[in-house]
């Protein structure tokens, strides 16, 4: 990962030397920035505590289903056919539950996920107007994350030769389709 962002730097480090104008690069380090916004901290608590409570729920029932389990193994040899299959049904069905839970609470735009864009949006949308405050006033025109696999943080939107390249391709750029 360390040597995509070097080679991604080298690479564009290497482009920019061959142009005939100067471009002002800059870094930032994201991580330590956020650790200074007393609002990052507040809403990282608050991911921290639901995170905590939503895991001990999925450990709690998961110990109920191991309980069943336990149960039902001592149980099994007096148990008759049709008991048998109704617990082992009760075990899988509460298996399944668990892990619906945890799904929904933890998965790929679970309800942690949800909370974390809710949380935190606000707070990266400050961050990002000071970037571009910061870059305009200084003339930047690139600023990278120094930790993260985002290529950019900002960029000058007159470097954008997006335009250039679907022209010398004989094509008419589309602003519907603008970013």
């Amino acid at each position: 990962m360390l040597a995509k962002r070097i080679t991604l730097l080298v690479t564009v480090l290497i482009l920019m030397g061959g142009m005939s104008y100067a471009q002002k690069l800059a870094y930032v380090d994201s991580e330590y920035i956020m650790k200074h916004i007393p609002e990052y901290a507040t809403a990282q608590k608050k991911l921290d505590d639901l995170s905590q409570q939503w895991q001990k729920e999925v450990d709690k029932q998961y110990e109920d289903v191991e309980r069943l389990y336990q149960a039902y193994q001592q149980d099994q040899p007096q148990l008759s056919q049709d008991l048998r299959r109704r617990r082992e049904d009760d075990i899988v069905n509460k298996e399944k539950a668990a892990k619906e839970f945890q799904r929904t609470k933890f998965g790929f735009e679970g309800e942690l996920f949800q909370q974390r864009e809710v949380l935190m949006k606000p707070i990266q949308a400050k961050v990002d107007k000071a970037l571009q405050d910061l870059a305009v006033a200084e003339q930047i025109d690139f600023i990278f994350d120094k930790k993260s696999e985002n290529s950019f943080l900002y960029s000058n939107p007159k470097m954008d030769k997006s335009n250039d390249v679907i022209i010398k391709l004989g094509l008419k750029p589309n602003p519907a389709f603008a970013n």
